[in-house]
């Protein structure tokens, strides 16, 4: 399989990620009600068979489950596996100190000691400033804890002050974690996007499918019932799904010509966009399937500018 580096000249990872926010989510995700374990460890084994052996977590999906289900399903295997976890700038977090604790008790969990990318969750630091933690990542690679250093939620700005701040200590950063899809375009028009191609910053994309508005599966004129969230979603009521039909119906197209489905189609849209990892997150052997069908082909140049074309409402 290809392969993408996470920044220059960083390891080289699959180009589609496993995310991992639902394993042992009870508050968002209903874990333990609609799937378990079982389901999980089937998914783990699934994506390894697919050749997708990049997952992204972090220490608050499942207060911690998701970081100990992985280290569970990796002591099954023989394969390599890479993990992307996330550090927490909570309010009581303020010292250099708080960022290898919390480290520590990642590699605890995850029972390696030392991960491939460790990411800033979100920019806002309470009573830390960037200097004390960007510098305190820097020491995680020098200890080897550590192999490339990502952030998560930063604005073109604030990505900006991180690379400066890592680069006087020769760590270069590595990924920019960040919502990205056909619906969610912003970071085309918010400088994010540029800014990282000139840093050489890899965007993760979370949410590539739009919250399953990607899949086809919901339509104005039929199709799924949206349930949780998304029933209070103004993107899933009839204007919301009526607005996006051209788009869908494209995805659609494009999908029966490559026989693909329009989620495998709106993902190698992603992939086609270079220096873009979709995290597709999964539950199931099935999601995860699914999901790798978008590897191993290429919409052509004239697809991907029609794409673009059809989801231009949504870089702003």
């Amino acid at each position: 399989m290809e392969t993408i580096a996470l920044g220059k000249n960083g390891p080289t990872v699959t180009p589609l990620c496993i995310g991992t926010w639902a394993w042992g989510d009870k508050l968002f995700w209903n874990y333990g009600s609609d799937y378990g374990v079982e389901q999980l460890q089937a998914a783990f084994t699934a994506a390894l068979e697919a050749g997708i052996n990049f997952f992204d977590t972090a220490e608050v999906y499942g207060l911690g489950l998701s970081e100990q289900f992985l280290a569970q399903f990796m002591q099954q295997t023989t394969k390599q596996v890479q993990i992307a976890t996330k550090y927490g700038p909570l309010p009581w977090r303020f010292t250099a100190e708080s960022v290898a604790d919390a480290l520590t008790q990642s590699l605890k969990r995850l029972q390696v000691d030392q991960v491939l990318l460790y990411q800033v969750h979100w920019p806002f630091t309470f009573f830390m400033s960037q200097e004390t933690l960007m510098n305190a990542l820097a020491d995680e690679v020098q200890r080897g804890r550590i192999a490339t250093v990502g952030v998560s939620n930063y604005s073109a700005q604030q990505m900006q002050e991180a690379h400066q701040i890592l680069a006087k200590r020769g760590v270069p950063l590595s990924v920019n974690q960040v919502r990205y899809s056909l619906l969610t375009r912003q970071i085309e028009s918010n400088g994010i996007f540029d800014t990282a191609r000139e840093l050489s910053v890899t965007i993760l994309a979370y949410s590539p499918l739009a919250q399953g508005l990607l899949t086809g599966k919901y339509s104005a004129s039929g199709g799924e019932t949206p349930t949780g969230a998304r029933r209070i979603d103004p993107r899933f009521n009839k204007e919301g799904l009526q607005k996006i039909e051209p788009l869908i119906s494209l995805l659609r197209q494009f999908g029966e010509k490559h026989n693909r489905t329009p989620a495998q189609v709106a993902l190698n849209w992603l992939i086609a966009q270079g220096n873009v990892i979709p995290i597709a997150g999964v539950k199931t052997a099935q999601q995860v399937q699914q999901n790798a069908g978008a590897l191993g082909w290429r919409l052509s140049d004239d697809e991907i500018a029609q794409l673009e074309e059809a989801s231009r409402p949504w870089v702003k």
